[in-house]
């Protein structure tokens, strides 16, 4: 990603995050009052009696996206099938307690352990609809997998994804390295992918426990991944225009619960203001990174999720807001709406362009984690139960007599 133009002037921008900074302490003047984060959510349901229109909208929209095949297509008319989206998928169906929904997803994974997982070690990324082309191994899309399968057994009490969920751990244990980060995967090429400290820190929370493998990750994030002055971790310290990325911000908040307080106010350096090419509406909201050449709606719905943890509901309503102003009706379903993946043509993370209909479509991924803010589920709380040991949180303050 390598275009740093923005609509919005710069003194706006300065003047936002001005305000993000003020408004995140104006509650109490005591910061310590932030630090007391807890690993569930915490806002009352009693707060929201009823589901909006937009969030009932949103909820047929992404019904409606699912296959004979169980499986969910990402955007609208892309015959393009994502692990990830699949995951995210799964959650919301056990949220909603639709569990022949969430099986009917499941179980096309749970049917590729002979023919995928015991050749591979795991679940390809992306295929088609009925499941055809599929290629790429990544970490992070199988963590989330696992994580999808951990809420399954604790929902349900049931055993029916065990040996798959048993199968992603192995493999994502066997992908450490000697520095303790994890392999990125294989692409389709057949070349292995670099080690991603998102999908790094979100096989932390997807594997149960607390054990030498989490250990190791921890040592490899201190070594390699933490930024010891700006106390946030980092996406790619090689590059120094890309060493940041917005999603690693808002994963690691919620992750790691007690760095919340630095990292969401970090997050303000992807702030950005865009319009939206599909509706010509103004949209405020974060980027992938500092090109602040686009607004990255999926992420920015991650940081609603994140400041919803922290007891921000204030914060959490106003990129809400921005939010429902950026969604598209369906081009198939009536009173069916949806969030693109982004506001504009632009770059992701790094200097690589969006595909083409990011910006166009509704998309699956920006539209669930849409949901999760505004019906307040975490999907990282039922694995944050880790009990790390204190000498092992390099990121806390040593403590002063």
């Amino acid at each position: 990603m390598d275009n740093n133009h923005c609509i919005m002037p710069r003194n706006y921008n300065v003047c936002l995050q001005i305000f993000l900074l003020l408004t995140l302490f104006s509650c109490d003047s005591n910061r310590s009052v932030l630090t007391n984060f807890v690993a569930v959510n915490t806002i009352n349901p009693s707060e929201e009696s009823s589901l909006t229109s937009n969030v009932i909208a949103v909820k047929k929209w992404v019904y409606s996206m699912q296959h004979t095949s169980g499986l969910m297509e990402s955007a609208e008319d892309t015959d393009f099938v994502s692990l990830y989206d699949n995951a995210l998928a799964a959650l919301f169906f056990i949220q909603e307690d639709e569990k022949e929904k969430a099986e009917a997803l499941m179980d096309f994974y749970n049917s590729k352990i002979d023919d995928e997982v015991l050749v591979n070690g795991a679940i390809y990324q992306t295929r088609t609809i009925n499941g055809n082309e599929a290629q790429t191994l990544w970490m992070g899309d199988n963590a989330w997998l696992l994580i999808a399968i951990n809420h399954y057994r604790k929902t349900y009490d049931s055993d029916r994804y065990d040996r798959l969920g048993k199968h992603i751990e192995k493999w994502l244990r066997s992908l450490q390295d000697m520095d303790g980060g994890l392999k990125g995967g294989i692409r389709a090429n057949g070349l292995e992918m670099p080690k991603v400290t998102e999908g790094i820190i979100t096989a932390f929370n997807a594997v149960p426990g607390y054990d030498d493998f989490h250990k190791n990750i921890l040592k490899f994030l201190k070594n390699e991944r933490w930024d010891s002055t700006a106390k946030v971790l980092m996406a790619w310290p090689e590059n120094p225009k890309y060493a940041y990325a917005m999603d690693v911000h808002s994963l690691s908040s919620i992750i790691f619960p007690d760095l919340a307080e630095n990292t969401l106010l970090e997050a303000n350096r992807y702030m950005n203001q865009q319009v939206m090419t599909m509706k010509g509406t103004t949209i405020t909201g974060y980027g992938f990174d500092e090109d602040s050449d686009v607004v990255w709606l999926e992420g920015t719905a991650q940081m609603a999720v994140a400041f919803r943890n922290i007891n921000r509901d204030d914060l959490a309503k106003e990129l809400l807001a921005n939010l429902e102003k950026s969604m598209l009706l369906s081009t198939k379903l009536l009173n069916a709406k949806g969030l693109p993946y982004a506001t504009n043509d632009g770059t992701g993370y790094g200097s690589t362009q969006l595909w083409q209909h990011a910006h166009t479509r509704p998309a699956l991924s920006s539209s669930l984690w849409y949901i999760f803010a505004t019906t307040d589920f975490n999907p990282f709380a039922l694995g944050n139960d880790k009990k790390i040991p204190a000498a092992d949180t390099f990121w806390r303050e040593p403590f002063l007599n």
